[in-house]
């Protein structure tokens, strides 16, 4: 999956940093209209060094991977030094359907670090200017002391199995491939009752035993996903939310077309149920 970069490490304690602190191994990680400025090399992404781009904002320490520092350099910047040459604006999509590796991964949570700085510029109770606190990972309002965390979704993906097939779906739009039930977690719900509650939303189906698998950081969407698999509790009858699915089916395990990438969870789930494996 996008996280297993063993036996690099992704080192994300909170640090202060400033532009004359940056550390010689640092790499800067500058956005452009939702675009990350990146380079492609060795199948793995790639990011200019801090000495390559000039800014006249601070750089914002983000983490490190391995001895490498990651620096959000906000505003536009000097780019045209790396733009065009090594490196070009890409998706976050873009970058993952090209890459593997430790760099995507950095890319992924940059982004999803990135995009929580830029929602939260403004305070959402009294309209102040927001600033980096200075002990922890999080944003302090200058005229109320509104305090705001890196904002986390919890999903749930959902194996849910009959005997030797899995329910196999494809959402409406967007992603075109294979992939199991899916959902964000509730107000007041558990992981479990999720589980439940977008497996019957989503197929009309009802389940037990209900067991995790593993999680995994989904950066581009600031999601953390949680893996779960379960087992049909009675009618296997499908009744498909047409609003959300194109397609539900049992499948059995030789029938499973697996995702083109190893990066997700969902693909490593339905790879594990394809091979046999124990869920």
């Amino acid at each position: 999956m996008i996280q297993d970069i063993f036996p690099s490490r992704l080192d994300n304690s909170f640090r202060t940093a400033d532009f004359t602190a940056v550390p010689e191994k640092s790499l800067a990680v500058i956005f452009r209209d939702g675009r990350i400025l990146a380079g492609i090399r060795d199948g793995d992404a790639a990011f200019p060094r801090t000495d390559e781009v000039l800014c006249s904002n601070k750089p914002l320490y983000l983490f490190a991977v391995d001895d490498e520092s990651f620096f959000l350099v906000s505003g536009e910047g000097d780019t045209e030094a790396v733009n065009g040459k090594d490196y070009s604006f890409y998706t976050i999509r873009e970058l993952r359907d090209r890459c593997r590796g430790k760099y995507l991964f950095a890319a992924f949570t940059a982004f999803h670090l990135a995009q929580w700085y830029g929602d939260n510029r403004y305070c959402g109770r009294c309209r102040g200017k927001m600033e980096p606190d200075s002990r922890e990972r999080a944003l302090v309002c200058s005229g109320c002391g509104n305090k705001v965390y890196p904002r986390i979704n919890p999903a749930v993906i959902v194996g849910v199995v009959n005997g030797d097939r899995l329910l196999i779906t494809r959402y409406r739009t967007g992603f075109a491939y294979n992939a199991l039930i899916a959902g964000f977690t509730e107000i007041g719900e558990t992981l479990e009752e999720t589980v439940r509650r977008e497996v019957m939303e989503e197929a009309g189906i009802r389940v037990k035993n209900i067991r995790y698998y593993k999680s995994q950081p989904w950066g581009m969407a600031s999601d953390l996903l949680v893996g779960f698999y379960c087992d049909v509790d009675g009618d296997d009858t499908i009744k498909m939310d047409e609003s959300e699915l194109k397609y539900a089916q049992w499948l059995r395990r030789e029938e499973i077309e697996l995702q083109p990438g190893e990066h997700s969870l969902t693909n490593e789930m339905m790879k594990l149920f394809k091979s046999g494996g124990m869920i």
